[in-house]
């Protein structure tokens, strides 16, 4: 067995999105090849609904498959297709938006205006890039939840884990989606395919990610005795943790605890041509996916 050193880690920056929603991106639109087969991971948890009632209206996606995970509010959501539905707290939604749709992703806040949720996006391999379009709405009753003696729970939504299989199934990365929560002072390890990558996204409490036989936490800058030094702190609410090769991870959960996805898949390793939210291999792929955009060719029909 070995431990995943730590090989890269940041906070989420802000960001606008949609027609204005404001939201915190761990990571996009950068380098690719850190976290393939992942492409993008968006939260957009907010608690003030003027900055996300807008939502996200119509706008294509083709050549990847987006995971959206709420855990408070709703999102009302449609397509060129005629879906329609809702995700509430605890839902996921598993879309391959494959050749081409065009999609609506409406949120709205709970009781008390707070809307929290996260997108993942994850690139289909040329050879699936334009196949059809097809969506996997779960229900939070139907994700098996598994705890440990020690306290330590887990959410598997895809993969899996702890020999349970999560209900998100046919996936070309073959991922592993878990949302993990680990009690204070306690020091856990899991076991990720030495194959995969994989990175944790911690969203709730603080704790350091072992690398080797040292905790590895946060770089952060803090006065002492007048002074501004740099020294490793806990991560916290926000961060990213990307893994290098080895087959287990281990964290150190803080005093109120840790919460955090843990997410691995297949890297694709294939060229990646980039245009908001068309992903294709090649710059021609992405002028003619533009073309048939505007001269309404982009839906394809369905067999």
């Amino acid at each position: 067995m070995s431990i995943r050193p730590v090989r890269h880690l940041s906070t989420a920056v802000p960001h606008l999105e949609g027609a204005g929603v404001q939201l915190q991106r761990a990571f996009g639109f950068d380098d690719p090849s850190l976290t393939d087969p992942f492409l993008l991971f968006d939260d957009f948890r907010n608690e003030q609904p003027e900055n996300y009632i807008k939502g996200f209206p119509w706008h294509p996606h083709r050549g990847i498959e987006t995971i959206t995970y709420v855990l408070a509010g709703t999102v009302d959501h449609g397509d060129s297709l005629g879906n329609t539905g809702s995700l509430g707290a605890g839902d996921v939604q598993w879309m391959t938006a494959g050749s081409g749709i065009m999609h609506q992703e409406m949120p709205k806040g709970d009781a008390g205006g707070r809307m929290h949720g996260f997108q993942l996006w994850a690139n289909l391999p040329a050879a699936m890039k334009m196949t059809a379009p097809r969506y996997q709405d779960v229900t939070s009753a139907d994700i098996p939840v598994e705890i440990d003696d020690d306290g330590t729970a887990a959410r598997i939504i895809c993969g899996e884990f702890w020999g349970k299989r999560g209900p998100v199934d046919g996936i070309a990365a073959e991922p592993s989606y878990v949302d993990i929560s680990v009690p204070p002072g306690k020091r856990k390890t899991f076991k990720v395919d030495a194959y995969r990558s994989a990175f944790a996204y911690i969203f709730a409490g603080s704790g350091s990610f072992r690398d080797a036989s040292k905790p590895f936490g946060v770089l952060v800058e803090k006065e002492v005795e007048g002074e501004e030094i740099q020294i490793r702190d806990m991560s916290g609410d926000r961060t990213l943790v990307v893994f290098d090769t080895g087959d287990e991870i281990t964290v150190q959960a803080g005093d109120e605890g840790i919460r955090f996805l843990l997410v691995s898949g297949k890297p694709i390793q294939e060229p990646v041509a980039w245009h908001g939210p068309i992903v294709m291999n090649t710059r021609s792929e992405l002028i003619q996916a533009v073309t048939e955009l505007q001269n309404g060719t982009f839906i394809k029909p369905s067999h």
